[in-house]
């Protein structure tokens, strides 16, 4: 059945309706809840990396900060999808940003000594937040293909990554450009106000909600059915292969704070400007694409996209020059932010409304997920390897999943976006 249009959009075929995403009201509010979230987890985490490195010296416990918010979000991200395409979403979502501004809350308090323990008691609060960022995504992408009308996925797509990697961006920035002037505290309080600001943005926006099946599916034949999904649709899949092995491998930034200590020589406000770096690229990137979209030789543009990313991975790792390997960073933000928006206009425009939240959770559990894996990775293999032998094994291996995806994959090879944008959302593409 298809699902009612959104409130405050139609699904016409009129160009102004089609080329101006940012008139709908409700869009805007939804893009105000992905920059405040991103904000302030980014914020939290590089804060964290900072404090967590100054006291113990230990590469590794930065992997283990990827580790710790990681195996609550794998355990959560199917529940979470299961419960985003059975219950309100927009509620959902609001309860997702408090559990989010308790995180750094409760990290001041463990900073400021008033819940006295070890430096492992950190862990705790980052682990809270995995399991709330397990909800993050669902919503998002559910509540994206309720209030946007299907002719405007590709340009969304754009625009939502141009808001998702300003945050990383600006997240970064802020946090190591206050962590001196105001402390680590204040800064966690900062993005504590930046999710409860999420809380109002929802509580504003205008949005129909799917009509609630008569019969619920047991959930785990329901989370299996998204799986199958996933699993049977080959360029989706190859897509989310994709970018999960790049980031496993080509996760780099995970140890921008070691890298600033040891090779590079500078403060807290080098940290900002490093993990920043590659988001600011894909911004620029997402301006351009969400101009000029590209749907022809999609899956060609996606395959060197992320040749490219492995690339500036080994040129950062092999850089002794703090902006030298800004700019390395700056690059691999490029070749990322086209991944970021080939991979989510193939899972909005594949995806059927009623399985949107499981499947997003999945494309958490690849994408999401390898983040915080690839930054246990990277330290694990910095402590046995060294920093820059581990930042160029990492490299070089990317480039090998891009081959190995190229050769087994051509239905990805040869991708063209207008395929899968007249086609019915819930057909399968498996050959």
């Amino acid at each position: 059945m298809t699902p009612p249009a959104p409130t405050g959009t139609a699904d016409t075929d009129d160009d102004t309706s089609r080329a101006a995403p940012l008139r709908n009201r409700s869009f805007r509010a939804l893009l105000g809840y992905r920059i405040c979230t991103i904000l302030s987890y980014q914020i939290v985490a590089v804060t964290v990396g900072w404090h967590m490195y100054a006291v113990t010296g230990d590469p590794w416990m930065l992997g283990l900060v990827g580790l710790a918010e990681v195996l609550p979000y794998f355990c959560v991200a199917p529940f979470a999808g299961y419960l985003v395409d059975h219950l309100p979403r927009r509620r959902l979502g609001m309860a997702a940003a408090a559990g989010l501004a308790v995180t750094p809350v409760l990290l001041a308090l463990i900073v400021l000594e008033v819940m006295p323990g070890s430096i492992w008691l950190v862990y705790l609060p980052i682990a809270l937040t995995g399991m709330v960022r397990a909800f993050l995504g669902p919503v998002y992408n559910a509540l994206f293909a309720r209030v946007l009308p299907r002719a405007q996925y590709v340009r969304g797509a754009s625009l939502g990554s141009i808001v998702f990697q300003s945050a990383l961006v600006l997240g970064p920035a802020i946090g190591g450009a206050l962590i001196k002037p105001i402390g680590i505290p204040a800064v966690f309080a900062i993005a504590a106000g930046l999710a409860l600001l999420v809380i109002v943005l929802l509580a504003r926006m205008e949005v129909t909600e799917p009509p609630r099946p008569l019969q619920r599916e047991p959930v785990f034949a329901s989370i299996a059915e998204g799986g199958r999904f996933v699993f049977g649709h080959r360029i989706l899949l190859g897509a989310l292969a994709l970018d999960m092995f790049a980031v496993l491998f080509g996760g780099a930034i995970s140890l921008a704070p070691a890298f600033i200590h040891d090779i590079l020589a500078y403060g807290p406000e080098g940290l900002g400007i490093l993990r920043g770096a590659p988001a600011l690229g894909a911004v620029a990137i997402g301006i351009w694409l969400a101009r000029n979209p590209i749907q022809r030789n999609a899956g060609r543009v996606l395959l060197a996209a992320v040749a490219g990313f492995g690339l500036c991975m080994i040129g950062f790792g092999l850089s002794t020059v703090f902006w030298l390997s800004a700019f390395f960073l700056l690059l691999s933000g490029i070749c990322d932010g086209v991944s970021v928006v080939m991979r989510s206009t193939i899972m909005q425009l594949a995806t059927p409304d009623h399985m949107r939240g499981r499947v997003s959770s999945i494309n958490g559990l690849f994408v999401g997920s390898s983040n915080e894996i690839g930054a246990f990775y990277m330290g694990s293999m910095a402590r046995l390897l060294g920093l820059v032998p581990a930042v160029v094994v990492g490299g070089f291996m990317t480039l090998g999943v891009v081959a190995v995806t190229a050769r087994t994959l051509p239905a990805l090879r040869r991708l063209d976006l207008r395929e899968l944008q007249s086609a019915p959302a819930a057909s399968r593409h498996t050959r």
